[in-house]
């Protein structure tokens, strides 16, 4: 029986290791070198780095995220990094919700497509749907010229827009959406949905009382996952994004191989990860609930 834990860990030894060296290690290191350490396994980077901070004295300094959150081009950025986040994040889970609902209640080739559709962007690499949003959008691209051939000469140009981005960012992040939000609503026992209706609760009633509190779960989980996907996502930023005022993603980019300055730009990362790391409390509240959830069960 004292073989057991032991066995256990031998077969988890594995992939903590890797993830302690190739992960871990890299994140501390970094963290450290916002810091001022220009040390260890800093030394490389830090021998060429441009507009470097290191303690005069002690041991740190916090110089470096100074510099960063004084430069109001990083305000502008970090503003439009958050700002599209939630909105593209608030409307994707409503797609995602729309899509679902359809999907569950009704069986017929209509939703059966519109479900099938709607994870495809799953199969499609971001860059190429990247520069095929950048075509459709573009002033000359296929939007403004069926505009303009129903006559609607002030169709938008959506295209090196925050706009944009925010519709890509909902279209890379509705597939895994839909299927999170699909998986909780085929959990819902339909007897408990028939009940109700018999009770008399109509649509909305029924959605508020029943579904949505037995949803809750994966709906925040979906929700959390699409928040960090955005926070993290370069690609889509990158090309349908404008040059100035865009997501910390291409700004951390130029930062780092544009002006040599991998101090600044692992601030910006730094930034990023506590931003996902807010939103991961949503997704950690939702983990305990479904746990607590399932103990009570038992």
């Amino acid at each position: 029986m004292r073989r057991r834990p032991v066995t256990g860990l031998l077969a988890i030894a594995p992939p903590v290791i890797v993830i302690a060296l190739f992960v871990g290690l890299p994140m501390v290191s970094a963290m450290l070198y916002t810091l001022g350490d220009t040390g260890g396994l800093n030394s490389t980077i830090g021998s060429i780095a441009q507009h470097q901070h290191t303690p005069e004295r002690g041991w740190l300094t916090l110089d470096a995220y100074r510099e960063v959150f004084a430069d109001e081009s990083f305000r502008a950025s970090l503003v439009a990094t958050i700002v599209v986040t939630l909105v593209a994040t608030v409307l994707v889970t409503i797609l995602g919700w729309g899509i679902a609902l359809y999907g569950r209640f009704h069986d017929g080739p209509l939703s059966r497509l519109l479900t099938g559709v709607s994870i495809v962007p799953m199969f499609i690499p971001a860059v190429i749907g990247a520069y095929s949003m950048l075509t459709f959008y573009a002033p000359n691209g296929m939007l403004r010229t069926i505009g303009l051939a129903l006559g609607w000469d002030s169709a938008p140009t959506l295209s090196y827009t925050l706009t944009g981005v925010t519709l890509g960012s909902v279209w890379s992040n509705l597939p895994l959406t839909v299927l999170l939000i699909s998986s909780g609503l085929g959990g819902v026992p339909q007897t408990l949905i028939d009940a109700s209706r018999d009770a008399g609760a109509g649509p909305v009633r029924r959605f508020r009382k029943v579904i949505l509190p037995l949803t809750t779960v994966p709906t925040i989980i979906a929700a959390t996952f699409s928040a960090i996907g955005i926070l993290g996502s370069f690609t889509l930023p990158y090309v349908l994004g404008p040059t100035a005022r865009n997501i910390l993603g291409p700004l951390m980019d130029d930062t780092y191989s544009a002006f040599n300055m991998p101090q600044q730009a692992q601030v910006m990362a730094v930034v990023v990860f506590g931003l996902a790391l807010v939103a991961s409390i949503a997704y950690v509240w939702a983990n305990y609930r479904s746990a607590r959830r399932s103990e009570v069960l038992r």
